[in-house]
């Protein structure tokens, strides 16, 4: 095998951004209604990933373990509105973003941290060019875990309250009375990992796996690093899922055992 990689330019990203062209041209003919998502979606990736690309070389070349904070701040914090974002049905005040933000955080940095000081052993562990990639990969597929898990969550138990208010009426606590809108949840909240990590290598070859073999690495080396990243993702997605949907039954509800939609905001 030819190691090394094959240098981009500009003119490349061009010729490819006629593929999104065609489906901005292909919406309006069909009358869908995204060409303008198109075209603003293209534009704010290329404007983040290139901002990122600035961001990511000065890390490199200060490795300071206080900008590697500040960067995982900024990542987390992104991540949790997304997360309110998605929801049809969000919860009033703070916990709209608190809920998604926290669960994002704990799992995000629990596992990005056992990945540091366990399989890769950076040196320093919080190097950027190790925790960040490792970070943004784990919070992404959270992130997207949690809002299905929170948006499912509040609208079953909306359109189920009856059932709900009728258990906690004869006496169940309200553990048992959520217990199978928790559970349902919890499990849509997982499919998409679940789905990925079945599909891998069969149906598709995930993206970081692609790009390691495309820049020269050999094949057998960068399937590794594809199954500990997914590992790490679904272990991510799953402690995340699980304390999101859980804390957010707990909103909806008090110690009284009592169901608390006023804790959802207005249609």
């Amino acid at each position: 095998m030819t190691s090394g990689y094959i240098a981009l330019d500009y003119f490349d990203l061009g010729l490819a951004a006629i593929l999104i062209a065609l489906n901005g041209a292909l919406s309006v003919w069909l009358r869908l209604g995204l060409a303008r998502q198109f075209l603003v979606a293209a534009l704010r990736m290329c404007v983040q990933l290139g901002l990122m690309g600035l961001v990511l070389e000065a890390l490199f070349a200060l490795v300071s373990p206080w900008l590697t904070g500040l960067a995982v701040a900024v990542m987390v914090s992104f991540a949790g509105y997304e997360v309110m974002s998605r929801q049809e049905t969000r919860f009033r005040g703070f916990w709209a973003y608190g809920i998604g933000t926290t669960s994002v955080l704990f799992a995000g940095t629990l596992v990005t941290i056992f990945a540091l000081a366990t399989q890769i052993q950076a040196d320093p562990w919080y190097h950027p060019q190790y925790a960040i990639p490792l970070l943004g990969m784990i919070l992404g597929n959270t992130m997207t875990g949690i809002a299905i898990g929170l948006n499912t969550l509040t609208g079953q138990v909306r359109r189920e309250r009856a059932a709900i208010e009728t258990l906690l009426a004869l006496g169940e606590t309200r553990a048992v009375a959520f217990r199978p809108f928790v559970r349902t949840a919890t499990r849509n909240g997982l499919i998409p990992i679940v789905n990925a990590m079945s599909a891998a290598g069969v149906v598709s070859l995930p993206g970081m796996m692609t790009g390691q073999i495309l820049s020269g690495v050999e094949p057998m080396e960068a399937i590794k690093y594809q199954i500990l990243i997914m590992f790490l993702i679904g272990g991510g997605t799953g402690l995340g899922v699980i304390a999101a949907v859980h804390a957010g039954a707990r909103r909806l509800s008090d110690p009284r055992h009592r169901l608390r939609l006023d804790h959802l905001a207005a249609d």
